[in-house]
Parts: C-alpha cells; structure tokens; sequence
C-alpha cells in the first residue's frame, strides 16, 4: 500500500505539493484552500485520508491511462450530480440532467484523466461537497473549485504507482 501526501505549499492558499515515495509534484489545490469543514460550493480542497475509486479520461484526447485502477472513457453525455437533496447527488449522471450538475466532457484539458477520490461517495452528506477530483491543472496551478490538479505528464507517471489500496492525505 502507498501513500500519496499533499500539503499547502508555504505562502499560498491554492498551490501545494504532491508526494509519493520519494518524488515530489507541484499541484493545484481549491480557490478557498484546504478546509476541515468543506461545504457544496465553497472552493475548498478538503482535509482528508481517502482511497481513489475510478479514473475517467477523454478518448479522444489520448489512451487510456496506464494504472491498476479501473477507467472509463468519457462521453459528451456525462456529467456529477451536485444538486444538494438530489438522490444521485455526488455521482455520475447521464445528461441531459434537470438539476444542477457538471459537465465532464470539457472544452479545457482538466478532465482529460482524472480519478474519483472516495471523498463523500460511500458514505454520503448532503451539502458536503461533491466532485473532488484528482485531475489535470491548468496552466500555471490557477486554482480548482475543490480538486487537487497535476500536470499530465505527473498524472500519467503517478497513474503507475495508484492502486485501489493508495491512500490520498491532505494535510494542512
């Protein structure tokens, strides 16, 4: 079993480090930084110690990932549930979907490869925040809306070492 640490880099809120053995990968953390008390909508990346599910990725962007996890190819007709009091709040969802939702088939590169972190999936809270991500960043490590972000180069590499079993730590 592995472990994967991230933690704020020093002197910002949005920016930090990503570690797994001895290796070490600038990330992007949430617009409200890392909150203990994370909330649907407040930007922040939560404090957490918690296994990855799935990936996901864009086929018409590149293969599928190599990694023991289990992936899905990605279709225009996807979307996440963040619809606080919905029964499939915090879940996959077929679109087009009446309530509040996001689109994982983007016009940006950020859902390109991602891994669904089990943060409020198998045991769920309403309003306790949904679709926290491990993805790709953006230029420059911008802020997400809650996810931790690499580039894809240090996605693909990570990807090797992710199995079931890993264990994501966010720490302050």
């Amino acid at each position: 079993m592995n472990h994967i640490t991230i933690r704020v880099k020093p002197g910002s809120r949005t920016k930090g480090f990503l570690k797994l053995d001895n290796k070490v990968f600038p990330c992007a953390l949430g617009r409200g930084g890392i909150s203990s008390q994370k909330r649907e909508g407040d930007g922040a990346t939560p404090l957490l110690n918690c296994r990855p599910l799935w990936g996901f990725y864009r086929p018409d962007k590149g293969p599928k990932p190599e990694s023991r996890l289990p992936f899905i190819a990605l279709s225009p007709r996807m979307g996440w549930c963040d619809e606080i009091g919905h029964a499939r709040y915090n879940q996959l969802v077929d679109l087009p979907f009446s309530e509040s939702h996001e689109i994982m088939w983007r016009n940006d590169c950020l859902y390109d490869i991602g891994v669904v972190l089990d943060y409020n999936i198998t045991a769920r809270t309403q309003g306790a925040g949904s679709a926290i991500f491990f993805h790709i960043a953006r230029d420059g490590f911008t802020p997400t809306e809650g996810c931790v972000a690499v580039t894809h180069k240090a996605m693909r590499q990570l990807l090797r070492h992710i199995t079931p079993d890993t264990h994501f730590r966010v720490m302050t």
